[in-house]
């Protein structure tokens, strides 16, 4: 028998709307014996099953549900199910070629995501009980992109997230199974990429982004495009596909920009497409003051917070940055621009952005809103799986 989590009255809000979560201040009492990881069989105040999940008190986040059926054994069959139900979605939803695969909480496997890259896995575990099925749920992924034909020809874990240690778990990367050459070459909108999955950020490339590339491409025909926070240059190389007549992306980090430049080279458009190796945030004001102008201008910056105590700084530094990129757009130009921070909120990035507009005295006109691509679902009651905010404007002077 299972231990038995009892909810306080009143608590449990979140999950009883459809959240997967149950945090340490919610609980009443917890009946039974168990080990961190173990799962748990969780109750409301009344004694109401509520469901199954894998429980943790080195954690805030005390319980992580696995199931609402108070009955169901989570075994091989139920993760594979589980593993199923995720491939099926995204083969209705995105090009599968690299993709998201399994976005955790959002695909009712909280703490594990899985990203495919054409022929490779990756695999970043955050939570202690997903951590145990890991190997489950990696089995069950090959099986069922097997049975359409599709070899995983092998498989890295980036479980080096600081939020491990949160998690009372040690930060791991590495070979799961045979080694292979950890860069590996991808398509995706038509655009060659090599992805370093090894050393790359997170799993080595933002997927998320896919259909927001997309969207830059009707706006970069002929234009001068200035990409801020390039990453390996996605979207410096979108905006090159797209027939622009020159793109400057910049990026901070010596081995990204390095990497942007090699998919620079894989493409062939050498000739149109520069980086340089710079603080955005340095970099913005000068450019301003030489008299650059630039077409179209991309915004997409890392998360500036990860809590909701940096929020404030956070805040500051999108109002800076937008405003000098707003600065930057020829009159009749265009913006795109992002927060992939849950804590920024879809109305706070939008007042943020309003006081940038008026700051910078330009007007602005929206194109469209968009969000993560759908292979990473947003789902509702679990405000963590919502957390990129992408506009598009067309900016223009005040007159």
């Amino acid at each position: 028998m299972s231990a038995v989590v009892t909810l306080k009255k009143g608590e449990g809000r979140m999950l009883k709307a459809g959240g997967m979560w149950v945090y340490d201040n919610e609980i009443a009492s917890i009946a039974g014996t168990f080990e961190n990881g173990d799962l748990v069989a969780v109750h409301d105040f009344d004694g109401f099953a509520m469901g199954r999940g894998f429980i943790n008190t080195a954690s805030k986040i005390r319980v992580r549900m696995m199931t609402r059926n108070a009955a169901q054994e989570i075994d091989s069959d139920f993760i594979r199910m589980r593993v199923s139900n995720a491939w099926n979605y995204r083969k209705k939803t995105v090009d599968t070629d690299s993709c998201r695969l399994i976005f955790g909480e959002a695909d009712f496997l909280p703490g594990i995501v899985v990203d495919k890259f054409s022929d490779v896995l990756v695999v970043e575990s955050l939570a202690l009980g997903i951590d145990r099925m890991k190997g489950m749920i990696l089995d069950a992924v090959k099986e069922v992109l097997a049975e359409d034909g599709i070899e995983i020809r092998g498989v890295y874990e980036r479980s080096d997230a600081k939020v491990r240690e949160q998690e009372g778990m040690q930060r791991f990367k590495g070979f799961i199974g045979a080694e292979f050459d950890t860069n590996v070459p991808i398509v995706e909108n038509g655009v060659r990429y090599l992805v370093d999955v090894c050393n790359g950020q997170k799993t080595g490339f933002f997927l998320d982004q896919k259909y927001n590339r997309q969207a830059i491409r009707r706006f970069c025909k002929d234009a001068d495009v200035l990409d801020c926070f390039t990453h390996t240059g996605s979207f410096a190389l979108n905006a090159a596909a797209a027939g622009a007549a020159s793109v400057l992306g910049v990026d901070a980090s010596e081995s990204g920009v390095a990497q942007a430049r090699r998919n620079t080279q894989l493409n062939g458009v050498e000739d149109r497409v520069r980086f340089a190796c710079r603080d955005v945030f340095e970099l913005l004001p000068e450019l301003e003051q030489q008299g650059k102008r630039f077409d179209v201008v991309i915004l997409d910056p890392p998360a500036f917070t990860k809590s909701r105590s940096s929020v404030k700084n956070a805040v500051k530094g999108y109002r800076e940055i937008n405003l000098r990129g707003m600065r930057l757009v020829r009159d009749g130009g265009f913006l795109a621009t992002c927060s992939c921070s849950h804590f920024m909120t879809y109305e706070l990035f939008t007042q943020t952005l309003q006081q940038a507009a008026r700051s910078a005295h330009r007007r602005l006109r929206q194109v469209e809103f968009r969000t993560q691509a759908p292979d990473h679902p947003i789902l509702w009651a679990a405000q963590e799986s919502y957390y990129l905010k992408f506009y598009i404007f067309q900016v223009c002077e005040e007159q």
